[in-house]
């Protein structure tokens, strides 16, 4: 399971947490202007934006988990069990494979506005990458600085929403999750003021009380409550450095440690947790077994190539020691 978050503060950070049992080999991709993009049903053709990102690269094609593009257009896909509901292939240019709408959607568009409408008509196709890769149950959250959508293919059909709460968990579908915000409407940073039995004096015992009741499981519905909450709240600073931190210090309120969560007989953790800068171009991520951030700026690479620049994520490094 994963979240993701947009968050606008002196510029647009866009970041996720991948919560997987396992690593699929990822690693920040940078798709140029010039490459091939190869998909199933759609027209092909080169992007006119360049992409970057966290991706598992198959057979020559970045399999995006979360990436943004040089116009500061962001997008994550999160797990969707239960309710991603892909429709048949009729062979027809109208139909997106799951694997396909990031870099589809990313290469082609400068804002949420022109991915709504580059989406309109379209349908989710349930077409696997591979023998060895089935489709994955998926839903998408897209972002620029001004708005956000949301993306689902249910069985109702294809939903592209706009999204005032700019982050995404898992299942169950997006109406659901906003819905029961409003059992947590009186949620605040500040501390309580006594509502209940206004003739006793009743005094606060600690710091931190008017958030007494957020949700802190790891299950889909509390992280977004979390996630939204913590959002909404965030007091940022002016830097490209405080806001990177920022941002991640909010994903790790919904992170995954291990032994929180098992999945059969193995431990899901957040594999890795990831922040994009509008505002520089510079994708960062860091790793469970990592606490160090590391980035790529895309725009020291040659955004003109007409193959995909892959970079592997850093082995840990041990602890640095100040003694």
């Amino acid at each position: 399971m994963c979240t993701a978050i947009s968050l606008n503060t002196h510029g647009h950070y866009f970041g996720r947490t991948l919560d997987l049992e396992h690593r699929y080999r990822e690693e920040i991709v940078v798709m140029p202007r010039r490459f091939p993009l190869a998909l199933r049903r759609m027209p092909g053709g080169k992007p006119r934006h360049a992409v970057i990102g966290a991706a598992a690269v198959e057979d020559g094609f970045p399999l995006y988990y979360d990436a943004a593009n040089e116009a500061g257009l962001a997008a994550a896909a999160l797990n969707f069990p239960g309710f991603a509901h892909y429709v048949p292939d009729t062979g027809t240019e109208d139909g997106i494979a799951p694997f396909e709408l990031i870099p589809l959607v990313l290469s082609q568009c400068e804002n949420a506005a022109q991915a709504r409408q580059l989406l309109r008509g379209k349908r989710i196709i349930d077409v696997p990458f591979s023998e060895k890769l089935p489709a994955s149950p998926l839903h998408w959250l897209i972002a620029d600085q001004k708005e956000s959508i949301a993306v689902e293919q249910t069985a109702s059909g294809l939903a592209v929403m706009d999204h005032p709460a700019r982050v995404m968990t898992n299942s169950p579908p997006l109406d659901h999750q906003l819905t029961q915000l409003a059992q947590h409407m009186a949620l605040s940073p500040r501390q309580p003021q006594n509502a209940c039995v206004p003739d006793i004096p009743l005094l606060h015992f600690g710091r931190g009380m008017g958030a007494f009741g957020l949700p802190g499981d790891w299950s889909s519905p509390s992280r977004f409550v979390r996630a939204a909450f913590l959002a909404a709240h965030s007091a940022c600073g002016e830097s490209e450095e405080e806001n990177v931190r920022q941002l991640f210090h909010l994903l790790a309120a919904v992170s995954h440690p291990r032994g929180c969560v098992l999945t059969g007989d193995q431990y899901e953790i957040t594999q890795y947790t990831s922040c994009f800068s509008a505002r520089t171009g510079v994708y960062y991520l860091t790793t469970y077994e990592s606490c160090e951030v590391v980035g790529v700026d895309m725009h020291r690479e040659n955004l003109n190539a007409a193959a995909l620049i892959r970079h592997p994520i850093p082995a840990p490094a041990p602890p640095r020691m100040i003694n």
